[in-house]
Parts: structure tokens; sequence; C-alpha cells
């Protein structure tokens, strides 16, 4: 299977939308039959009443809420909508209460990878574009107010001898299973944060850092936050994760060495778990792993049954 293929199999990911606006819609959607919103808070999109189904609002369903101060921004079109995300979180209360009366607001991350790929991909970039919304509220220049510029995903500083154009910035980490095979069989390296619900283990991942490429920061964050020294890098998919603004990129990599120091300000534990053992202990409950929504499952999933090496 080629990269891209297991990248579009990722939740979140293979997103088909021009996003550009087309000629036909007005910059923020008004009036136009076209037009759809997705409307976010947080974490939160907003649902029907059932909280079954994403609510993407047609302007005949915005009803007497108050449609000039959406601050809509430009998603794309795929043809037949053109969708737009609201963040709910900028919007003037009177104007936030009505839009939130409509549905009810469920995580994301409950449905996401029971959804359609393509709805779960948009509700996903949706996420993301409202979560940088919250983050540009004023110009890194000169300190004033931000607004949304009109028919693009970008943010406007409203001083008129700045007026500096703001894009969505996307931050590069890695995640990676490190896996070590000996005469002892086939075992994957694995961590736990603290944060986490009791005993989920995950593969290691990590922001990368100034002057890094993937695979440096791979070797970095392993070696630092287990001791492991890996080699063998080898880049697997990757996944836009909407819940941090970060591109994961996934890699396989293996150990060359097996003792662990674990740094405790990262990780609350780190594993070896072997191949043979893995099947009885997800059974008993001592393991859970990533869920389905993750590329971090997806990279144990493509190790476990052997499907992680490059074949071309």
């Amino acid at each position: 299977m080629d990269h891209y293929s297991r990248s579009a199999r990722n939740t979140f990911s293979g997103l088909i939308l021009s996003r550009k606006l087309p000629p036909d819609v007005p910059d923020f959607g008004q009036t136009s039959s076209r037009a759809l919103y997705v409307v976010v808070r947080g974490d939160e999109v907003l649902f029907d009443a059932t909280q079954s189904e994403p609510l993407l609002l047609a302007q005949n369903m915005l009803g007497g809420c108050d449609q000039d101060h959406l601050q809509a921004m430009l998603l794309g079109d795929d043809g037949r909508h053109c969708y737009f995300a609201v963040n709910i979180d900028r919007l003037p209360s009177g104007t936030a209460s009505c839009l939130g009366s409509l549905g009810t607001f469920v995580p994301l991350r409950r449905h996401a990878a029971a959804m359609p790929s393509q709805l779960a991909a948009l509700l996903g970039y949706a996420r993301a574009a409202a979560g940088w919304h919250s983050l540009a509220r004023f110009c890194s220049l000169c300190g004033h107010p931000t607004a949304p510029k009109p028919g693009a995903l970008a943010q406007t500083c409203t001083n008129p001898d700045c007026g500096a154009q703001h894009f969505p910035r996307v931050n590069p980490a890695m995640i990676v299973l490190v896996h070590h095979a000996d005469a002892h069989g086939e075992r994957c390296l694995l961590g736990r944060q603290s944060t986490w619900n009791p005993r989920v283990y995950s593969a290691l991942s990590g922001y990368v850092e100034p002057g890094e490429s993937a695979e440096d920061a791979v070797l970095r964050e392993v070696m630092e936050e287990t001791g492991i020294k890996v080699d063998d890098v080898r880049y697997f998919s990757s996944q836009p994760w909407p819940f941090s603004d970060s591109l994961m990129l996934g890699f396989h990599a293996r150990a060359i060495n097996t003792e662990i120091y674990l740094d405790v300000t990262e990780l609350e534990d780190a594993r070896w778990f072997s191949r043979h053992e893995i099947p009885s202990l997800l059974d008993s409950g001592e393991l859970v792993l990533p869920s389905a929504e993750t590329i971090a499952r997806h990279l144990f999933d493509a190790w476990y049954s052997h499907d992680y090496t490059d074949r071309g």
C-alpha cells in the first residue's frame, strides 16, 4: 500500500474539498442555499438532539439567530455544498446562545471513528480552524484585534496602519512505534502519561523542534523519554490531529538497546510488550490500546500484523 493510501485511512485524513470560495457563494455564505455551517465549541461539535448525527446548519435552519456576527470561516466546496466553520466561543453571547439551542454539543472524538471518513475529516478540519480562531484574536505584530478575512481561512488585523494577514499554523509532531526482535520473540515499546485513562499505553510522540527533521525528532524523543536508541526509522503515514493543531507524522523504528531509563517528567511508565502476551493482556484489561481514531492505533495494528515495512 502506498503512503497516501495509508494516510487516507487515518481518521480526519483524506478530505476531498476545494478550499477556494466558489464565485456563486458570498464571502461568509450569507443567503446561499449551498452554504452549510459546522458549529464548534472547544473540542465539541453541534449535533442533533439525539446526539447521533452532526448538525450542519443550512441558511433556513438558522431561524432567528443573528447572521451578521457569525464570523464564519471558509472551509471549502465539494461541488454540492460550501462549508464554513463557526467558532461559538468568539460570538456575541446572544448569537452563541441561539446557535447552541438548535442542537447539542458533543465531543468530536466520541463518534469520529464511526463516521463516514469524509464527514469525520470535514468536522476535524472545522475543529482545527475553530481552535486556531480562538488563538488568533490579536495581531502578533501590533496587538490589535483581528477579524475573519472574507472568503478565506485567515484573520486580518483591524489596525489600518498594520493590516497584517494571519493564516493557520500546523505543528509537526512525530509518533513512533518502536519494535525489537531477538531470540525470545518480537516486542514493541509503549508508554503512558499519568493523565490518561488507567492501563492505556501508546506509541511515543513529541513535537518536531526547530532545526530537526521528523526523523531527528524520533531519535531524540525516544532517547529522552526512555533511554532507547533507535535506527531503521521508517515513515508509515500521517494524520491531521485537530485537537492540538498538529500534523502527526507516523513512523516505525527498530531499537538498538532495550534497557529503559524512564524520564518521569514525560512519562508515567514505559514497557516492552511481547507479541505473544498482548492478546492475554488485552483480554484481561491489563493493557488498553489507543482508540481507533488515532494514528497510534494504526501504527500498532500495522506492527502486530507485520504490515509496517516498505516493500516498494
